[in-house]
């Protein structure tokens, strides 16, 4: 088994090969992120009682600094241009407003539109949304 993965492997283009492995990295990272910013929007809108669409405010600024970081860094290390922070750092924050509107309509369409706990938004944050980021983040920030 390991010797035909490590076949497969070797049988990709040098371009997949760092794809795939960018894939990881951001898995890794993502689901690390994603996770921090749904344990404080859940704190948050769950025990302390703050509105669910400004917890979601406050998780999606706590977890912009954080993945930028980590994401500039470690996930997308080596790829594209790093011409200026400016540029990255700017792209970034405008990525993370899309993330943070659709977020913010899982947390309006599951709260405040269906009714539903305030936990149920943490769903489709999970699943959905660090696919569309992973996708913006590669092909127009870390370009």
């Amino acid at each position: 088994m390991r010797a035909s993965f490590l076949g497969l492997w070797g049988g990709l283009k040098a371009e997949h090969r760092a794809l795939i492995a960018q894939i990881a990295r951001y898995g890794v990272v993502g689901v690390g992120v994603t996770l921090f910013q749904i344990v404080i929007y859940n704190a948050l809108s769950g025990p302390v009682h703050v509105a669910p669409l400004v917890a979601n405010t406050i998780a999606t600024a706590a977890a912009m600094l954080v993945g930028y970081t980590i994401h500039s860094r470690f996930t997308f290390q080596g790829h594209g241009r790093r011409g200026s922070v400016a540029r990255t750092g700017g792209r970034f924050v405008a990525a993370n407003l899309i993330g943070y509107a659709l977020n913010s309509f899982w947390v309006w369409l599951f709260t405040a539109a269906l009714h539903w706990p305030d936990w149920t938004p943490s769903l489709p944050m999970f699943f959905v949304t660090p696919g569309m980021l992973f996708w913006l983040n590669r092909m127009w920030v870390f370009d």
